[in-house]
């Protein structure tokens, strides 16, 4: 498949379509458009897209990066809540790519609310996703979407730093856990403010996730997450006195630690996604009734798609009670 040719959008037709549309970008969905065409082509770069691959895009907005993707020869399903936007989209692609007007799909919703997805299996996520669901909506996908191998999103830089945090880590939480049961994450690039259409008043950076087998484990996927959960919710309080706040009695909190070989005088930041699997599994066996965590979903994240009670940015670790 020979990629399309493709005219990306620059500052000055951002604007003009955003005024013929009446547009102003609002917090709600944290709308930040990219206009830069040189940041465009980076992030596709660093998604490795294929010729012919089937893209996902969250929040294609005015459409800079759909562009970026039809140019690369994506076949891309863009998800856009607004209205607005959703609507005029094909007419900007059918303007500045004509030939790919018909690799292009819009969905018109709320991107938590989607299930699934016409033609065959997506294998990449990349977009440049509103900060204050970024978390939520990319473990929602990656949960839904199984065929994804690769997720490239640019998201705010702290939020990048927690997703692709290493165990021990200062910044190391429950983003950081629930993403390794997925797939190894890396922070792939930084992205200036000056791109961005208005400037907004934090970094930004691009967070790339491989995505590798799940754990095997005769616990769910929402079980090891609200074990997870349980371990981050009071951060300054050591493994042990978490699990017995918010899973089970001390004894068998004290004997699920000792059959995994768990320190419990730890906190949750020191453990990895496998610490957790096999934390999970002997409290199953010790007794624990471990409900799923809403799904296997983020904390404080329905599934209809609410606002989430967490941002996935976790205040600093402290000192034990």
């Amino acid at each position: 498949m020979v990629p399309p040719d493709v005219t990306l959008l620059g500052p000055a037709l951002i604007r003009q379509i955003a005024e013929e549309l009446g547009v102003r970008p609002t917090k709600t969905w944290g709308q930040n458009f990219v206009h830069d065409g040189g940041t465009v082509r980076k992030i596709v770069r660093a998604a490795s897209i294929r010729p012919g691959e089937h893209v996902i895009e969250v929040g294609p907005g005015l459409g800079s990066l759909t562009l970026g993707l039809l140019e690369a020869g994506a076949w891309v399903t863009a998800i856009e809540i607004d209205p607005v936007l959703a609507g005029r989209l094909p007419l900007t692609v059918a303007q500045q790519a004509p030939a790919a007007s018909g690799l292009l799909t819009v969905i018109p919703a709320d991107a938590m609310t989607v299930r699934e997805v016409e033609g065959p299996p997506p294998t990449a996520l990349v977009a440049n996703l509103p900060y204050n669901v970024a978390v939520p909506l990319l473990l929602t996908f990656l949960e839904r979407f199984d065929s994804l191998e690769r997720v490239l999103v640019m998201v705010q830089a702290e939020v990048a730093d927690r997703l692709a945090a290493a165990p021990g880590s200062r910044v190391y939480g429950v983003p950081s856990v629930k993403a390794q049961w997925y797939g190894t994450a890396h922070r792939a690039a930084s992205v200036g403010r000056a791109v961005f259409w208005p400037m907004p008043n934090v970094d930004s950076a691009l967070v790339a996730l491989t995505r590798h087998a799940e754990p095997r484990t005769s616990a769910s996927r929402g079980q090891v997450f609200a074990v997870v959960d349980a371990a981050f919710a009071q951060r300054r309080k050591t493994l042990r006195r978490a699990l017995t706040a918010g899973i089970a009695v001390p004894a068998i909190v004290d004997e699920a630690l000792a059959a995994s070989g768990t320190d419990g005088g730890v906190r949750g930041e020191q453990l990895a996604i496998g610490d957790f699997v096999r934390l999970t599994e002997s409290l199953l066996a010790a007794g624990a009734e471990i409900r799923d965590s809403r799904g296997g979903l983020a904390e404080g994240m329905s599934a209809g798609g609410a606002q989430p009670a967490i941002s996935g940015v976790q205040p600093p670790a402290g000192a034990e009670e």
